[in-house]
């Protein structure tokens, strides 16, 4: 199970992350169902990123699979991918496991795919194993 103290210590650890590269990112977190746990934007952060992190983090979870490997299939000309019900085929959305079983999932926009793969990286890492 994945605690609310669990989802604060995650987005802290990826808002310290974009803090320092100077990014403005929306961090969602979800449980294992694809329920928001935790949303934080930071200032100057466009609007539309609320929608989009939440959406990575729930595509994450019901796919269980990092968001990227969804965006790799569309770049490598499985188009038919971006039909798939609830879900979001860009970088920044990660499953997070504890031994071994999926708990929930991190979702970030706001910067370029990559960079919120980063900063969801590093929230990722705050969990642990």
């Amino acid at each position: 199970m994945l605690t609310l103290e669990d989802a604060n210590r995650i987005t802290a650890a990826a808002r310290q992350e974009a803090v320092s590269h100077g990014w403005n990112v929306v961090i969602a977190v979800v449980d294992d169902g694809g329920h928001l746990i935790s949303l934080a934007r930071m200032d100057g952060t466009q609007k539309a990123s609320v929608r989009i992190a939440e959406l990575k983090a729930k595509t994450a979870i019901l796919f269980k699979r990092p968001t990227k490997a969804l965006e790799d299939a569309v770049l490598e000309g499985r188009s038919v991918m971006m039909t798939l019900p609830d879900a979001i085929c860009l970088e920044g959305g990660l499953p997070l496991m504890r031994d071994g079983v999926h708990v929930g999932a991190i979702g970030v926009s706001g910067v370029k795919s990559s960079e919120d793969g980063i900063v969801a990286a590093c929230g990722v890492a705050a969990l642990g194993s």
